[in-house]
């Protein structure tokens, strides 16, 4: 804890010597004490710590929620080409098969009732 002081302090009068040779103060002492101080994890969070935070997580949930819907929408893309792929293939079999096995008595739409 004794050279986080002696640090703060070094860096305080850095501050006071750089103001006092250019005559121009760009921070108050304490605001460079506060500046410099690191908070304490039980010590409460600003509002602007608090809504930084926020901020952060939800473009970080928003982006994630992108990620997801972009990838669900291209496997189910992939998906719905798969399967009419699978159903071309299906109904050209079908097809094939009815033509071999038609012998010309009956109408070929007999073969298809099933869908009617």
């Amino acid at each position: 804890m004794a050279w986080r002081q002696l640090f703060l302090i070094s860096c305080l009068s850095t501050v006071v010597l750089l103001s006092s040779v250019k005559e121009k103060i760009f921070m108050q002492e304490s605001d460079a004490l506060n500046f410099l101080k690191k908070r304490s994890k039980r010590s409460p969070r600003s509002r602007d710590e608090v809504n930084a935070e926020n901020r952060q997580k939800l473009r970080a949930d928003e982006l994630r929620r992108e990620y997801h819907e972009e990838q669900r929408n291209e496997f189910e893309n992939f998906v719905e080409e798969q399967n009419d792929e699978q159903e071309e293939r299906s109904r050209e079999a079908v097809e094939q098969w009815r033509q071999w096995h038609y012998d010309g008595l009956y109408p070929s739409h007999l073969y298809n009732r099933h869908h009617i």
